[in-house]
């Protein structure tokens, strides 16, 4: 990829693009396909596809500490580790330092950052669904926040174009709250998972299971450098095969092909530059994160993607004589109803049966129940709006003792090895978060970070229907197991803080009315036409499912708008 010279002159460009995530790859990938100059800023280093994996293909005894957290890295990442699975040895050096990049929470919020080309694109967990006409229809239906400015229909066609370049694979189902899409071959299930399928479709109605819908390549190939997945289930550490869609293995070198892009990292947006004149942006402000020396770049159109939280703050710190509260402020909205899907509420439990069957690789994916509350005649609720859905799987345990070698020789280890323990099965639910206003975060103007930023404060939890519906999530839950003949059934119910599903969004909603919204149907902030937000930050409402692919789509047909747009001089 061509990278900026730190020495070299201010510049111009026809787009800037902020991040380079899931949406800031998509963005130049779509942006210099479609001929555009693009300069894309990362605040992070720069990294290199499978150069800069280290850990992707270290077996367990590979690692001094067996993979497990150190000390030294929970004290470097004290509120990350309370999530309880981003910490390890394996991928400490994908997610940032607590202290080099403080935040404050007046309310708990668990803000899982990865600061490098690539974002969170490399660690993300590659479930890919699409929302339905029934989620672009709920605010309006029940009251709650804005109406979309948007229905299925017209994003349909960008989730097809944006599964066919990525790669997703899974099983049409013909629902209507889950709409089909462009998949691949589905990843099969084991057969503890196809008995419960079996068990569900015999005694319930209103409910199926199917494989997880997941960006893997699992025939052929995709566009940049990805081959099928190995099955290996090390996703977090960065994939060498490019098996799993990431900006770094696919968007990002397809762009770099055209000769349009200009990637610079270590580079710190956090001012979007307003021209009164003209109504419009012109350019962005940046810090070198490494020398601290400060540029201008301009552009004709600006793509923030910098992810909910971080496009948001940039958005609050661009004030001017018409932005005073921040740029695109008029609603008072910026930084208000932040989302995030609370899981962590479930049931697990044992089988007999099965000792016989095993299974063969490492599958990166679980199982997916789509939800099947409130959308419809029997299924409605009167304690709950919306709804949820179920991931999950089913596998043998180990051998107990583990591989110690106090405890067996010879022929006991071998029998250990060869014969493992039973199967057992657990499910957890992903929910449905409604925006408030009252959810949001801030900026700080008294704690700054070592840029001289001002850093964000989260004020910000789940509300009463979100603790209504976990009660009727872990109950199903357990009466789909005990359907299946499972024992031993337990159930779970750990909320936590918002954060933990990774799945922040809100912060500058879409809407018709520039009086309670901050972006448009084309994601384009009412008052400054020539600036896009097309990270997690646009979303209305939350859906239960992983919003992604959402952002892919969003981001592809924010794109072309843009280029049609700039073609008529419309902005």
């Amino acid at each position: 990829m061509s990278i900026f010279h730190y020495n070299t002159p201010q510049e111009s460009y026809d787009a800037i693009v902020v991040g380079t995530g899931i949406s800031g790859g998509w963005a130049a990938k779509e942006l210099c396909e479609k001929g555009l100059k693009t300069l894309v800023l990362e605040r992070g280093r720069d990294l290199k596809h499978v150069k800069d994996y280290p850990t992707a293909n270290k077996d367990p005894w590979d690692f001094e500490h067996g993979g497990r957290a150190t000390r030294e890295m929970i004290e470097r990442k004290p509120k990350q580790n309370r999530t309880g699975y981003v910490v390890s040895e394996a991928s400490d050096h994908l997610f940032v330092n607590d202290h080099k990049h403080p935040y404050n929470e007046d309310r708990r919020f668990d803000w899982i950052r990865g600061y490098h080309v690539g974002g969170r694109s490399l660690m993300w967990g590659r479930q890919s669904y699409r929302l339905s006409e029934i989620d672009f229809e709920a605010n309006l239906k029940d009251g709650i926040g804005v109406d979309w400015p948007v229905r299925y229909k017209d994003i349909a066609p960008w989730y097809d174009h944006v599964e066919r370049f990525i790669g997703v694979s899974g099983e049409n189902l013909g629902l209507k709250q889950l709409p089909d899409g462009q998949f691949l071959k589905a990843m099969e299930l084991n057969c503890v998972e196809k008995h419960l399928k079996s068990s569900i479709a015999e005694k319930f109605s209103d409910r199926l299971l199917t494989i997880g819908r997941v960006a893997h390549i699992t025939e052929g190939t995709k566009p940049g450098t990805r081959s099928s997945c190995q099955y290996r289930n090390r996703c977090i550490r960065g994939c060498p095969f490019g098996g799993y869609f990431s900006s770094n293995s696919s968007t990002l070198p397809v762009a770099e092909a055209t000769g349009n892009m200009t990637l610079r990292p270590n580079s710190i947006v956090h001012e979007v530059i307003y021209d009164e004149q003209k109504g419009k942006a012109t350019g962005v402000r940046v810090i070198d994160s490494e020398t601290k020396e400060t540029y201008e770049f301009k552009a004709k159109v600006i793509f923030l993607c910098a992810s909910a939280i971080a496009s948001s703050s940039i958005l609050l710190q661009s004030k001017s004589n018409r932005f005073p509260e921040g740029f695109g402020n008029d609603s008072g909205e910026l930084g208000h109803n932040l989302m995030d899907h609370h899981f962590r509420v479930g049931a697990r439990g044992k089988i007999d049966g099965f000792e016989d069957k095993y299974y063969k690789g490492r599958r990166p994916n679980g199982i997916y129940i789509p939800r099947f509350r409130n959308i419809g005649g029997d299924t409605d609720r009167k304690d709950f709006l919306r709804g949820y859905g179920y991931q999950g799987g089913a596998g043998r345990a180990g051998y107990d003792g583990g591989y110690v070698s106090e405890l067996h020789y010879g022929k006991e280890l071998k029998e250990a090895i060869l014969h493992p323990g039973g199967w057992s099965m657990g499910m957890t639910a992903f929910g449905e978060t409604l925006p408030d206003h009252k959810n949001r975060m801030y900026l700080d103007y008294d704690k700054k970070d070592e840029w001289g930023l001002p850093t964000v404060t989260f004020d910000a939890d789940f509300g009463e229907n979100e603790l209504a519906m976990r009660k009727d999530m872990k109950q199903q839950a357990v009466e789909m197991l005990e359907a299946g003949g499972f024992k031993d059934i337990s159930t779970y119910d750990d909320i936590g803080g918002m954060g933990l599903g990774i799945h922040e969004m809100g912060t500058a909603r879409m809407g018709n009315d520039p009086k309670t919204s901050v972006l448009n149907g084309f994601n384009q902030v009412h008052a400054a036409k020539n600036v896009f937000v097309t990270d997690g930050s646009f979303m209305t409402s939350s859906g239960c499912q992983n919003p992604s692919l959402t952002y892919m789509a969003f981001t592809a047909r924010a794109v072309d708008h843009a280029v049609k747009e700039l073609k008529k001089q419309n902005i």
